[in-house]
């Protein structure tokens, strides 16, 4: 666990989770922080959180990160924040590379801090998958709520999404979706697929994405088991979802699903980072500076986020064990 953007509520986050002696017997738990940073931290909320050099007897276990103890000012994205939101996610990826995690939870970042800083890709999860040199299918999955949702493209400009959309692209996006959602619990997930075009294409008069790709792309993954349905039009799946006919949704740019997710969830959602080597999860909200030093953060998305992670870092240690 890191504590995100130190700028941002994410050190509060932190220790309302480590706080709750519950969490911390759900997981052997590293925290990205020295001592000192963890006492100045907790002492803010009156609260105690039991560390030691081993794991034992629910305590927590500290990795100093390379920037602890090093002045960040609250309240505002920073090139320092945005310094050590970096090197302590790349010290958890490093962590992950030599066997000693199995899932990575990080606190709210601010991404123009990240690329101030120097960050250059688009969003973290094209930076972790660079750090990674991970090539294979990768996408942001959100969750709130009972529901879950990954996209066939996502950071890019409306203008591009139709020719980012193919039968591999929406198969790839279905089966993310189908992997993840079994990891957090879920053994035989019911998934319904966006359409991309008013009406789902009308039968071909506004478009024929529908017909030559979203829906030759479910096919390939029902041919593969998946209990998947579509494309409907985005205007009404997400009615059925909310009623309980689907656990995932896939849809096919950014917009389609995060305005429908934060309307049915927003104070509790959650972000994996999809279809990496490891396990990685943050609350979907941002760094709220705000309200920083007020004892205001909800935990609710975090706790929610931390749960995932374990749970999902379950399934990174069996999948382990059983490849030895």
């Amino acid at each position: 666990m890191t504590l995100g953007d130190l700028s941002g509520v994410g050190p509060e986050l932190a220790i309302k989770l480590l706080s709750n002696e519950e969490n911390r017997r759900k997981a052997n738990i590293y925290l990205m922080a020295s001592p000192a940073e963890l006492q100045r931290f907790a002492d803010e909320q009156g609260a105690t959180i039991p560390t030691a050099d081993q794991f034992g007897e629910g305590n927590i276990v500290l990795v100093e990160s390379k920037y602890a103890d090093q002045p960040v000012e609250r309240g505002v994205a920073s090139v320092a924040g945005g310094t050590r939101v970096m090197s302590d996610l790349l010290d958890c990826l490093a962590m992950f590379k030599d066997g000693k995690v199995d899932s990575i939870m990080f606190l709210p970042l601010n991404k123009s801090a990240l690329h101030d800083a120097g960050m250059h890709e688009e969003d973290e999860l094209r930076w972790f998958a660079k750090e990674l040199d991970y090539h294979g299918t990768t996408s942001e999955l959100n969750f709130a709520g009972s529901l879950t949702t990954s996209r066939v493209t996502s950071h890019c400009a409306i203008k591009e999404v139709s020719e980012r959309i193919n039968a591999r692209s929406v198969y790839e996006a279905i089966r993310l979706l189908d992997g993840v959602i079994r990891g957090s619990g879920v053994d035989n997930p019911r998934l319904g697929v966006c359409a991309l075009n008013p009406h789902a294409g009308e039968s071909g008069q506004f478009g024929r994405e529908e017909i030559d790709h979203i829906a030759p792309g479910i096919a390939l993954a029902r041919n593969e088991g998946v209990d998947v349905e579509g494309p409907f039009p985005s205007d009404t799946i997400f009615i059925a979802a909310r009623d309980g006919k689907y656990d995932g949704v896939v849809t096919m740019y950014h917009d389609q699903g995060q305005i429908a997710m934060k309307l049915m969830g927003f104070d509790g959602g959650v972000t994996v980072q999809g279809g990496l080597p490891v396990p990685i999860a943050t609350p979907a909200h941002g760094t709220a500076y705000n309200i920083v030093g007020q004892n205001k953060a909800s935990v609710g998305p975090s706790q929610r986020a931390f749960d995932i992670a374990v749970s999902l870092g379950k399934r990174t240690m069996e999948e382990r064990k059983a490849a030895q």
